[in-house]
């Protein structure tokens, strides 16, 4: 049996109560700590044949790479790049797919004290250029396509002197591979502490223009407590994790890898150029996925697959759902199709998973996003930075100082002050806190719709639309109106071999009617082929509601 002892700090252990593990729980943060020995060396020094990660193959066995390969290897991609001028401080992107190159690159470039930039593969060359720009990034490292799109654009990156290709040299790149297998020996890790720089992700840019938040190596010891909290004490025996969400997003890199191999739980990587629903369902029946973090867009594209129960034979112990709101409609649907309940949390790039839920404590409530994980306050404030009354809408806020809260956006100290309230760090996300301490979700500042007096989050609305047997996708935004200040509006994806009409739009219309109030339902419904998706799989309403502004 493999050893399922744990290294490092900052762990939820059990109790009786979420009140027992939230008034006990306190933070453990070491003077010094580097992510990328936590994550390998640790392990490799202790228990060095354990496997790290699976890379699922659809086409025959996964393969595997262990602990003692995956810290040698990063040692020797770190030696690599200290060897071709790197150093600390400087801004190194990832422009890579779910595998183990991304973890080793990960690994070997916290060792290195440099920070991290993970960047996603399905960005065109011009949000590439702003990010690698604004970024100041001094190396990239990609696979042969993105290496191209790189190549259109390097001209205009003056910081840029390295690039490197994990499909071998060419177009003025090394080869990954090669620099790896041309340094041996331990690589002596730069001596980081927990606020020393360490990655830098980009905000989703749903309401404005991305902006590079910078999180120190403490970060990672800010989201143990969640993550385990949300997939109810991990790590137990045979726990797996894996995701669909892209690792250059938060979600997948600080709620999946990250911590699973600082853990010591084995994670799997699974490239998807576009998520499938019975492709994922197949993987985590093949690979026994134990834990998985799926994000609620992908949640209710599974619903379009019947009989799941019947055709695949899941292994699955926890799934944890965030990014966007989940809704009642999407939870009740995984309680009867899925056999679990979804532990729904909260968080976001600046400041991730403060609040969550945990069905082995008994917390959790359909509709509401969580309450406060151990180790963070969160509150639903208002305009004066004071908590604000039960059922009462203000911001949902999270109180400094906090290991996961970010250090501040690069280069950019205006809008790092005017994140804040006093010492709350506002999230820009409405919310209201009921009786019982829940924060249930209402929509962004710019999502709110206010119609007749009313303010109407969407995401209730979307998610009342999805449960519609006929609706894949949908958005709902607020058209100006001269009566109502605005109307409700909805932009819908049918499901396949569903054709739009007049008559289907009113028996939509009428669906949320009776199931929501009369003052909720869409007034307006356009069909449309494709819901615009962030990277992170968060629908751009922003779009729908400057076209709904111009008709």
């Amino acid at each position: 049996m493999r050893d399922r002892g744990r290294i490092g700090t900052a762990m939820l252990e059990r109790r009786e109560s979420y009140r027992q593990l939230y008034d006990g729980f306190r933070w453990n943060i070491p003077k010094t700590f580097n992510i990328g020995t936590a994550i390998s060396n640790a392990w490799a020094a202790r228990a060095p044949d354990r496997i790290a990660l699976l890379e699922h193959r659809p086409d025959g066995n996964p393969a595997t790479l262990t602990y003692g390969d995956f810290a040698a290897r990063s040692d020797a991609l770190a030696s690599g790049f200290a060897r071709a001028g790197l150093g600390r401080g400087d801004r190194v992107a990832l422009l890579l797919p779910q595998s183990f190159e991304t973890a080793i690159a990960h690994a070997a470039i916290y060792k290195l004290g440099a920070v991290a930039v993970p960047l996603a593969l399905l960005f065109g060359a011009e949000a590439l250029e702003y990010r690698l720009f604004t970024a100041g990034a001094a190396a990239v490292i990609t696979t042969g396509s993105g290496l191209a799109k790189v190549a259109h654009i390097r001209d205009r990156l003056p910081a840029l002197k390295l690039a490197v290709c994990v499909d071998g040299a060419g177009a003025g790149a090394l080869d990954f591979h090669r620099i790896v297998a041309d340094n041996h020996g331990r690589f002596t890790p730069a001596d980081t502490g927990p606020d020393d720089p360490a990655m830098m992700i980009f905000t989703s840019g749903t309401t404005g223009p991305p902006k590079g938040a910078l999180h120190g190596h403490r970060v990672l010891l800010g989201h143990l407590p969640g993550v385990q909290f949300h997939h109810e004490f991990l790590p137990q025996d045979r726990d797996l994790l894996w995701t669909p969400a892209d690792w250059a997003w938060a979600g997948g890199l600080l709620n999946v890898l990250l911590p699973g191999l600082y853990l010591g739980t084995t994670v799997v990587a699974g490239r998807f150029e576009k998520f499938d629903p019975e492709t994922a369902l197949g993987l985590m029946e093949k690979m026994k996925v134990r834990n998985a973090f799926i994000p609620p867009t992908a949640l209710r594209m599974l619903k379009a697959v019947s009989g799941i129960q019947k055709r695949f034979d899941l292994s699955l112990r926890t799934i944890g759902s965030g990014g966007e709101a989940l809704g009642r409609e999407t939870f009740e649907w995984a309680r009867g199709e899925l056999g679990l309940h979804i532990n729904e949390f909260y968080g976001q790039t600046e400041c991730n998973l403060v609040l969550s839920s945990c069905h082995a404590l008994k917390v959790g409530k359909p509709g509401a996003i969580g309450l406060p994980v151990p180790g963070h306050r969160v509150a639903v404030i208002n305009g004066e930075g004071n908590p604000a009354r039960v059922g009462e809408p203000g911001d949902i806020a999270v109180l400094r100082p906090d290991p996961v809260m970010f250090l501040g956006y690069w280069e950019n100290e205006a809008a790092t002050r005017d994140k804040f309230i006093g010492d709350w760090m506002t999230t820009g996300d409405q919310g209201i806190r009921d009786g019982e301490g829940y924060i249930h979700f209402v929509g962004r500042d710019d999502d709110v719709i206010t119609s007749a007096g009313y303010r109407i989050g969407p995401t209730e609305i979307e998610d009342c639309l999805t449960g519609h047997p006929k609706v894949a996708l949908a958005a709902a935004v607020g058209k100006p109106d001269p009566v109502r200040t605005e109307i409700v509006k909805a932009y819908i994806v049918l499901r396949e071999g569903t054709e739009p009409s007049e008559a289907l739009a009113e028996e939509i219309r009428l669906w949320v009617r009776e199931r929501l109030s009369a003052h909720e339902y869409p007034r307006e419904i356009a069909f449309v082929e494709s819901m615009p998706l962030t990277t992170t799989g968060k629908v751009i309403r922003r779009i729908f509601r400057e076209r709904a502004r111009s008709e």
